[in-house]
Order: structure tokens, then sequence, then C-alpha cells
């Protein structure tokens, strides 16, 4: 079953390959996904009737009890089977819906596709962890999907509409989970939960906590309002998950949880009155809509809300019932929304009052369209049909278990009458789509829409119409037809439903039947045809009627005021909290960590605070030089001041580290310390020299007396926090761990690579975004490897300095450049070439300003550069047994791409490092995050080191250990950080800065 998850993803990511080589036929290819899964359901069809389906189990998170778990039992069987299969007809219809020419197809078919694998995982998660995980995806592919057409202001709003309603009940649903897993016998096991269920006051506030996030996936009452707005999709989408899929995530889990949940009152009569109220209310929209999607997006709400009111009662025979009418409203729905493709494609049009004459225009798509209304209006012998006369059968024989007998009345009275408002809008939709009408035959079209401007009147007649291809019709008439085949075998799908239904142990087996006989169900049935079928011929008073009626205020309108309301309160709040002073911030923060913190040390017991001043007197030294750097920095003006000053105790940080018996971290408080000087320093030229301009004497004491506090407040932490241990330090083992675990004696790096490797991954991760945000605030344009390389046309070269007085240099400058040369010639350092030119130390010496250049600084920084390269290379390969490791080595690189930029400006750092700085820090993530899957290659877990050992004549041992390219994939992302960050911060200012010129720079 992982396979099945692993080819879903696979082709996702592929698609956008696709779709470029075979355009809009890629959807055929990007078929063979769900296809895979609909035949390894089929497969495992006689594996499910045994009991024993197919199940996989992979440990994810050992230590929280996480797994990835999947099991396929009846109910993840039939839903394989909806997802799979109608995904299949979906994308096949893809493949002649969209034009050759349409946008954004390769988006689509890979969230199209993605979105099918996350369903298939989702119905065959066995963990409630994994089940949420996928119920997640589910939301953001479909907040994807339904904003396609993201160029129309309702296709947005439907999407972020959609996005908040379901994932606010998505989090709902996740504190339940997290309740249910942390008190099931079993953890998060969903098979274990059902077998042994706990019980207790939590479980209830478990199971309402389940349920609002069904309901707000399946679009009950009053979070019904998101999935009509859902239809700006394109109609693919809806076919596929407002029809059988992602809305059939909400009813999977009240099915699923059902057994175990029905015997809770609350559960019950939140099914009866969210469900019923559902049903009544989708179907009374559906009956005022014009659009023919409109129509049958309210039926769904309606629908939807049926299906839950039967399969949430919790009987055998409400069960049966609840499971053959998800299957049948997947056939039908889907079907239904195929033909208004269809319908939408030929025409141009989806409004009912405009179409006439379909039905003898396109016979097969009329008869798909009746066919499929028929079973969603419970007509016999379709599916829809016998699935109806299940539920109520079995409500007049069970009842509703655990409550009064009127209840079970109740709920009859609800079916009955939200199935004789489907009768009326199923007819209103197939009048609507394919009869023949006069203009006095419909409701009259308004003169303007809702913008003002004309409304289009005129009947679109079948001379007008376009012929669909077969590719188009095809899918929906198969699933129509599929309703009816079903529906006449009544028998054999309650064979393959009943071992679902038997889960519960309330009431007797229920039965699938197409004749039961003159009972009560079969009164009801002619009933509601018969009213229904009244409702539809009096449309006209019908929708007089709905249109006379003042709207109330609805939960759309609700959530839109809602949500402008917060976003005043957002901008209310921001005004006063957001007022672009770095220092304020700062001082918030810090404020607040001395009232909590500060509180908490305050009220400390005497015996957890040790206090030694030192191990060594040099330590004191240390603290000497920094406590006045600090308090000068507090008291500093200038900013290049304060960054020396911090320089010092920096520094003198790293000193107490090595006192401390810590090389690694003094070696790399020493490199960071250097680079951050750096990168502050290039930062400062585009800054004034002052911190402010106005006296800044009180506010200069106010910051230095908080700083003083959170100091000591950092302090009283240091000697306090070691003695409140109340467990044995999980370090204490970690030089053994490292050698035995690791293969290195290096505790420091092996813990960064191996041991605690996972927070590795995401500090580089962390180190990438913001080496990528820095240069998107500051370049212009695309940055590439050869941007600032040196170009080799001498009279290009005369206009490429660098750090010169302005932008080109004058004659005094030339005059410079001449005496400079001649000067360095009588020293006989170099010999003159022309008179004016001499050998370069640095490649790019030409293009230097000769008053800005140092003979001695560019002959040093040639000499150390590739001292630098070397000693880097140390560090990385010996860094596993010894101080040093992929992090520091970069930041030697990173350094000595540093002097080579100081000594030669832009184009020297070209030729340095002529790479794409984005190349080193994706292959960096690359190599760190993908060696993790060498472990599982090899039997391990994630990142788990692989240790080699083999004996190479004349070499001896060699022992090779996989964490070495974790170590490389670093040191690349630290080089492609700083060559980034020295990119944007230095050069690409350096560019901006002599563009303005003399005066420009001085500004």
């Amino acid at each position: 079953m992982l396979q099945l998850l692993i080819f879903h993803a696979v082709l996702a990511v592929i698609a956008p390959l696709i779709v470029h080589r075979f355009g809009r036929q890629a959807f055929l290819v990007a078929a063979l996904a769900p296809a895979s899964a609909f035949v390894y359901a089929l497969w495992s069809t006689p594996a499910v009737l045994a009991g024993n389906g197919p199940q996989s189990v992979i440990p994810w998170v050992p230590a929280l009890g996480l797994e990835i778990a999947l099991r396929m039992d009846t109910l993840s069987w039939l839903m394989l089977l909806i997802v799979s299969g109608v995904g299949v007809g979906v994308f096949i219809y893809c493949s002649a819906y969209f034009s050759r020419d349409a946008s954004g197809l390769s988006r689509f078919t890979g969230v199209l596709t993605g979105f099918a694998g996350s369903m298939v995982g989702l119905v065959l998660a066995d963990d409630l962890m994994l089940l949420f995980i996928f119920w997640e995806l589910t939301t953001v592919f479909s907040y994807v999907l339904i904003g396609h057409y993201f160029d129309r202001k309702t296709s947005r709003r439907a999407a972020m509409q959609a996005i908040m309603v379901t994932t606010a009940g998505g989090l709902t649903m996740l504190v339940g989970i997290v309740i249910l897993g942390v008190m099931s016998p079993g953890g998060f096991r969903i098979s274990a939960l059902l077998a042994d269920p706990p019980s207790g006051g939590l479980i209830t506030a478990a199971a309402v906590c389940l349920f609002v996030g069904a309901a707000s996936k399946s679009a009950l009452i009053p979070t019904h309002f998101w999935l009509p707005g859902a239809m700006a999709a394109p109609t693919p989408v809806s076919a596929y998950l407002h029809a059988a899929a992602m809305v059939k995530a909400g009813v999977y889990l009240i099915a699923r949880f059902t057994p175990i949940f029905s015997t809770l009152t609350v559960w019950t009569w939140l099914v009866i009155v969210l469900g019923g109220g559902t049903l009544l209310l989708g179907g009374y929209r559906a009956l005022r809509q014009h659009d023919l999607k409109l129509v049958l997006a309210y039926g769904t709400v309606s629908q939807l809300g049926l299906i839950i009111l039967i399969t949430g009662l919790g009987t055998q025979a409400a069960a049966l019932a609840g499971v053959t009418m998800i299957l049948g409203h997947a056939l039908f729905k889907a079907a239904l929304f195929l033909t208004i493709g269809v319908i939408d494609a030929a025409t141009g049009t989806r409004d009912l009052r405009r179409l006439s004459g379909l039905g003898r225009a396109m016979p097969t798509v009329a008869v798909t369209g009746a066919l499929a209304t028929a079973s969603m209006i419970g007509f016999p012998p379709f599916l829809g049909y016998v699935a109806k006369e299940a539920a109520l059968e079995g409500l007049v024989h069970d009842g509703v278990p655990g409550q009064p007998s009127w209840v079970a009345i109740l709920v009859i009275a609800l079916i009955t009458c939200g199935s004789i408002l489907t009768v009326a809008y199923g007819a209103r939709f197939v009048w609507g789509a394919f009869a023949t009408k006069t203009r006095q035959s419909v409701i009259p079209i308004p003169a303007t829409t809702a913008d003002g401007s004309p409304a289009v009147t005129s009947l679109v007649r079948s001379e007008d119409i376009t012929h669909p291809t077969w590719t188009l019709k095809a899918p929906g008439l198969v699933l129509a037809v599929l309703g009816l085949v079903v529906g006449v075998m009544p028998s054999a799908v309650e064979k393959y439903l009943a071992s679902y239904a038997a889960t519960s142990s309330v009431g007797d087996p229920g039965h699938l039947t197409l004749w039961a006989g003159f009972g009560i169900p079969f009164w009801l049935t002619l009933t509601i045809l018969g009213l229904g079928a009244g409702l539809f011929f009096a449309r006209r008073t019908v929708e007089s009627f709905q249109a006379a009626v003042p709207n109330a205020q609805d939960t759309e309108r609700a959530y839109r005021r809602f949500m402008r309301g917060l976003d005043n309160l957002a901008a209310d709040i921001t005004a006063f909290t957001q007022r672009g002073s770095l220092p304020y911030y700062l001082s918030v923060i810090l404020l607040f960590m001395v009232l909590t913190v500060g509180s908490a040390l305050v009220f400390t017991q005497g015996d957890m605070v040790a206090i030694k001043l030192w191990d060594s007197p040099a330590q004191a030294l240390a603290v000497l030089v920094i406590i006045p750097a600090v308090i000068m920095v507090s008291r500093a003006r200038r900013r290049l001041k304060a960054i020396v000053l911090m320089g010092f105790a920096g520094y003198s940080v790293a000193a107490l580290f090595l006192l401390h018996g810590a090389p690694d971290l003094a070696l790399t408080q020493v490199l960071v310390e250097t680079v951050s000087i750096v990168v502050m320093v290039l930062v400062l030229r585009r800054l004034p020299p002052y911190f402010s301009d106005r006296p800044l004497k009180t506010s200069r004491f106010a910051r230095f007396a908080l700083a003083s506090v959170v100091g000591l407040i950092a302090m009283g932490l240091a000697v306090t926090i070691p003695n409140a241990r109340i467990h044995e330090s999980v370090t204490v083992d970690y030089p053994q761990e490292a050698y035995e675990f690791g293969g290195g004696k290096n505790v420091v790096n092996v813990a960064l690579v191996d041991m605690r490797a996972w927070d590795t991954v995401g500090e580089i991760t962390v180190l990438l975004v913001a080496a990528t945000g820095v240069a998107s605030l500051i370049f212009l344009s695309r940055r590439s490897g050869d941007i600032y390389r040196l170009n080799q046309s001498p009279e290009v070269i005369e206009s490429q300095q660098v750090w010169s007085s302005g932008s080109v240099p004058g004659p005094a400058a030339h005059a410079a450049q001449e005496s400079f040369s001649e000067l360095v010639t009588t020293t006989g350092a170099t010999q003159l070439r022309s008179g004016a030119r001499f050998r370069k130390w640095i490649r790019a010496g030409q293009t230097l300003a000769p008053q800005r250049r140092s003979i001695i600084f560019e002959v040093v920084a040639r000499l150390l550069f590739h001292s630098m390269i070397i000693f880097a290379l140390f560090l990385l390969f010996s860094g596993h047994n010894a101080p040093g490791g992929g992090f520091a080595a970069g930041l030697v690189v990173g350094i000595a791409l540093i002097v080579r930029y100081l000594a030669g400006g832009r184009y020297e750092l070209g030729e340095a490092a002529p790479v794409n700085a984005g190349v080193l820090l994706g292959l960096g993530l690359f190599l760190s995050a993908g060696v993790g899957l060498l472990g599982i290659v090899l039997g391990g877990e994630v990142l788990q080191s692989v240790i080699i050992e083999f004996t190479v004549p004349i070499l001896g041992d060699i022992k090779f250990i996989s964490t070495l390219f974790f170590d490389i994939g670093v040191f690349l992302l630290v080089i492609g950080l700083v060559l980034d960050v020295l990119r944007s911060l230095g050069a690409e200012i350096d560019t901006h800065i002599d563009s303005l010129g003399e005066e420009g720079a001085r500004r």
C-alpha cells in the first residue's frame, strides 16, 4: 500500500514534465496513479471479504508511538474504490475538457494527482496522526484546485473561504485525535481504538471535536456555505472533490467512528440536528438556483446531510444503508457534474433559463443526466432508491438507539421532507438542462447583471451548440450506468458491505432489496416522488414564493463579517504594536522576559542556586573584557563603534569556551564572530554613521538598565537551571554513543551530524531561507554565478573600476595610477607594462581605483587564500574525530572569500568563486538531507549513520562513515550562505553605490 502513495507522489512531482511533453494528454498518463489504486483494491477484494485485508506498518517516530500504519478493511476498501474509480474517469475527462493552450495545466495536473494520493492515504491510514496529515493535505490541495483560476476574484475568495473553514475544523479535530490517542490503550492505532474503545468524559469531548472536523469537511451547517462557493473551480474539480472525494472525507470519518460513538447522546443529536438541518437547507436553496452547477452544489450539501444523518445513527441497518448511499452518491453526483461540464463546453452557459433543446441535440448527455438524476431522487431500481429504502426500513424497525420512539419519527420526517426537495430540484435540473423551452416557460432573466452590465437573455438552441467528443461524454455515462447496474444487484452489494455494518452491535442486520413489500417505506417513497413532482410542476409558484421571502442573515454573511472584523482588529493591534522601531520591539520582548522569568527566579529555592566564580583566573580576564565592552555598546552612538565593541565581547566569549575545554565551540564562535562583523560593516555602508541625531542620554540609560536586568536574569538562569534537573542528563552517555553509533570521537560534531541530525537539518534549512530572503531584498535581477566575473576586454576593464571616487575615473585618478605604478616599479616589486601597468597580485586588480588599493593587502590575500582553503578541508575531514566539521570549514572558506572581496572588490569575488550561490545552497541541503535516505535503504532509520570499514594496501585500515556527506552538505551550504551575503550586501550594494557617482555615494 505504501507503494501506491509513492507512485502518486512521483507522478505528481513529474506531472509538469509530462504536461510539457504531451500537453493535455498528460492527464491520461497521470490517470495511471488512481488506476493503480483501483486495480489494487479489486485485487484485494477476496482478502477484505475474508476479514484479513492487507496492512502495512512502518515505524515513524517510535519514541512517540507514531507509525506509518496502513490498513484496508471493508470501509476503506469501498472508499478506495470510489476515490480511485471516479478519479480515473475525471482524469480521462480532463484530457478533453481543457483547451490545448490552457494555462496552468502543469500545476493543475500535479496538484490533482497529489490530491488523489492524499485521499488514498486518508482512507487507508490506520494511525490517527497519519490520518490527520492526509486530511490536511487534502485541504491544501483543494485550496489550490479551487483557486485554479487565480486571476478571478471569485476563485481566490472561494479558495480562501474553503481553506479557512476546513482548516478550522481540522484543528478542532486534531484536539479530539490527541485525546483519543492518549486515552486509548492502543495509542493512535485506529484499529486498536475501534477494537477496545476508551471511556470517560473526555471521550465525549473527543467525539464532538471529531464531529466538528467532519462537519466542516462535509459542509454541514453552519459551515455549508463554502461548498457552493467552491463551484468557482473547474468542473472536473467539482466532480472529484465535491462529489466523490474531499467532501466524502467527513462522511468517511463519521462512518469510521460511529460504531464507538453512537452510544453517546451528544453524538446522536449532532447527527440529527446538523445532518437533518443540512438536508433541508441544501434542498431548499437548490430550488432557487438558476446555475446548473449551483443546483447540484446545494444538492450536494443536502445529500451530504442525508448521508451523515443515516450513517451516524449507529444501527446495523443504518450503517449498511449509509455506506450504500455513499457509493450511490459518488456515482450519480460525479456523473451529474461531468454532465454540466459537457453542457458548459458545448453551449458556453450553465444558466437553465437559456438552455433549450439539448435533449434532442445531445441525446447521450441527456441519457447520462437522466440516469444519474433518477438515482439521486431515489427512483427504482437505481442504487439511490435501494439505499434510501434500506434506511427507511431500518428506522421503522430499529428506531434510533437509546432514544424515544418520537426521535425515530422525527428522523423519518426529516428524510422524507429532504427527499421531496431532492425530487423537486432533480426534476428541475433535468428540465433546465435538456427540455425544449420557450421564453415564456422560464422565470425572466434580469436585464442587467450584478455589476450593472447588460445580461444575455436569448435562449441557446440546438443549432448554437458544438458537439462534444466521446472523451467528454463517456466518463459520466459510465458512472451513471453503474448506478443502475449496481442498483439491480442489491444482494451482491449487501454481500460486500455487510461486514462493515456488522461493526455496529446495535439493532438487527439490515438488508438491501428492490422490493420490501407494501410497508411504510413503500408508501413513503410514493409520497416522496408524488410531492416532489408536484413541487416541480409548481416551480413558478415556488420560485415566486422563495423570491418573496426575505433573505435571512445566513452563515456566509456572518463568516464574511467575522473575517472583516478580524482584519480590522488585526490592523488596529498592528498599528499599536508594530511601530517600526526595532528597539521598541526588543524592549517589549525583554520586559516580558523580566516579568515572567524574573518572577520565577525570585521565588527559587536557595538550595538550587550554586555560584562558582571561576575555574581558572584566566576566565576572569575574559569577563573583565566582556563587561566594559557591553557597557560601552549600550552607550555608543556610532554604529561602527558599537560593532567593534561587540566584536571584543564575542571573541572574549570564545576565549571562555576555550578555557572551559570546548575548542569546537571556541573555533566556531571565532569564525561566526568574524563573519558577523564583516556582514554588519557591509550593511553599515548604507546606514547613517550615528544611531540617531536626537539626544539619547535618557533612553541610553533606560536601555542600559534594561540590559543589565536581563543580564542578571540570564546569569541567574545559568546558575539555577543545572541544579533544577530531576532526571539524569541525556548527554551522560554521549561520548560512548558518539563512538559506537556515530563512529567518531568528536562528540560535538557527531551529535550534529548523527545523534541530533534532524535539528541540524532544520537549522541549515533556516540558513538557506535566510540567505534567499536577504538576496531577494537586494537583487533587482536574477542572480547567477558569473554576474561579477571580470570581462577580459581591456576597453571594458577600463570602465569597470570599483570603489572609485565616482562612477568614471577622472584625470586625477589616472595620474595616481601612473604614479603608483612607477613607485612599484622602482621598488622592484614587478615590471611595468606599457608604462602604466604592473603584475596583479589579485586578478581584478586593474579594476580598483588606485587610491583605494593596498599592495600589502593584495599580496597577503593571495598568499593566504589557498592556505585557508586547505585548512578548511582539513577541518572538514578531521572534524569527526577532532575539532572542526563542515560548519567550521565552511566558515573558513567564507572568510577566505571575504578576504578576496575586501582586497579586490566585486570582480575579484566573482573570479574567486565563479559559481551560483543558489546552487551551493541547494546542493548542500540536498546532500545533508538526502544522505538520510541511505540508512533506510540499508534497513536502518532516517539519518542513521552507515559505517563501512575496510583495509587498503599501504594505507592500512580505512573507516568510512556516511555522515561525511552530511558534513560536506553543511560545508557547501555555509559557503553558499557567505557567498550569497557577500554578493548581495557587498557586491550588489557596491554596484549601486558606483552607479550613484561621488555625490550619491556620499548621500
